[in-house]
């Protein structure tokens, strides 16, 4: 009974825990431990199931007489798993023979965490500081010898005009994220309709799409397509994707957009909007597909910057179809074009007079 106890007790924990006796035999290993390590850990030297030189020192620490040692290590199972390693001393009982724990908190989520965050700093500053630096010498040269340079303070001044666009659209990118993510959790209660809405954004590329010969095409639909959501956002999210669109497919082109109801959303279940958002362009090399919404990536990153990309335009169509409880999957074949679908929760349908009023 004592055993099943102790046992039963140990598999609660949520960390994986080994008990270690004095020749560093494992003794007993809850599930978390097993599923880990492996099944067969039970009766194994630690020596043999964790090959990692520093715990095997501080287990030879704590077995000489210290009472506790912590060590931050990281284990490639896998993929490369970061834990917080706790090993004390124990008062032997009768049920294992065991002199030592072994506590293993895994922290890869966290450490993750930290260095999108330092990743995400150090990319800020990588993006202004190029266009502040331009600015700061074409300021200078302003101020020498270009001075009385008729033509070359109209091409720095336009120069100038291009950065600071630049920058600001980088930030007003960075504060829609921030506001996203800020609001991430809480859905949105609002009913929108997709087909105008769409329509509308459509009508601010026409004058963009015409200059590159892109026709956008749009099917007219008479049928209200309701989605639960905030109109804003959703802008947001429909205006990148076709700006995505427009901005990089060739000249002579189509960029097609579509409307449907679906009775179930993939992964998610529940009815459904899906607005799809394709072009004939150039497509996307398959390796680059699962990072496209990471902040900051470009698959051309030269293209991107003289196109006027931040980097972060689909990172915010990411986080904005989170909070909407809804799904965004990317498909593309090189010289075949992409294809983005964005699916939303729908709304339940309303009678005309409800539409109008």
């Amino acid at each position: 009974m004592e055993n099943m106890t102790t046992t039963a007790l140990l598999n609660v924990l949520p960390d994986p825990v080994l008990l270690i006796d004095a020749e560093k035999q494992i003794l007993a290993a809850n599930i978390a431990a097993k599923n880990l390590l492996g099944d067969q850990i039970e009766g194994r030297t630690l020596t043999l199931a964790l090959r990692h030189p520093d715990i095997l020192d501080a287990v030879d620490d704590v077995l000489n007489g210290a009472e506790r040692r912590q060590i931050r290590i990281s284990l490639l199972h896998s993929v490369r798993l970061s834990f917080d390693i706790q090993i004390a001393s124990l008062t032997r009982t009768t049920q294992y023979e065991a002199d030592t724990v072994l506590i293993m908190h895994d922290m890869t989520a966290e450490r993750n965490a930290e260095k999108m965050r330092a990743d995400f700093v150090a990319n800020v500053s990588h993006e202004l500081r190029s266009p502040l630096a331009s600015l700061v010498g074409f300021i200078e040269t302003l101020r020498g010898t270009a001075r009385d340079d008729e033509a070359a303070r109209d091409r720095f001044l336009k120069i100038m005009d291009d950065e600071s666009r630049r920058m600001s659209r980088l930030i007003d990118d960075l504060l829609s994220l921030s506001r996203v993510e800020a609001n991430e959790h809480i859905l949105p209660e609002g009913k929108v309709d997709i087909g105008p809405l769409l329509a509308e954004i459509v009508d601010t590329f026409a004058i963009r799409a015409s200059v590159r010969k892109i026709t956008i095409e749009l099917p007219e639909n008479n049928a209200h397509v309701l989605a639960i959501g905030d109109r804003d956002e959703l802008t947001e999210v429909f205006h990148n994707l076709i700006d995505n669109a427009v901005k990089y497919c060739p000249e002579n082109t189509r960029v097609r957009i579509n409307v449907e109801e679906v009775g179930r959303i993939p992964d998610l279940g529940g009815t459904g909007v899906v607005v799809t958002v394709s072009d004939d362009g150039n497509g996307i090399p398959t390796e680059h597909l699962p990072r496209l919404t990471e902040r900051f990536y470009r698959v051309d990153k030269g293209r991107s910057r003289t196109m006027g990309g931040t980097g972060l335009g689909l990172a915010i169509v990411k986080h904005i179809v989170n909070r909407h409880r809804g799904r965004l999957t990317i498909d593309s074949t090189i010289e075949k074009g992409t294809e983005c679908k964005v699916f939303l929760p729908s709304s339940p349908k309303v009678t005309n007079s409800e539409m109008l009023s």
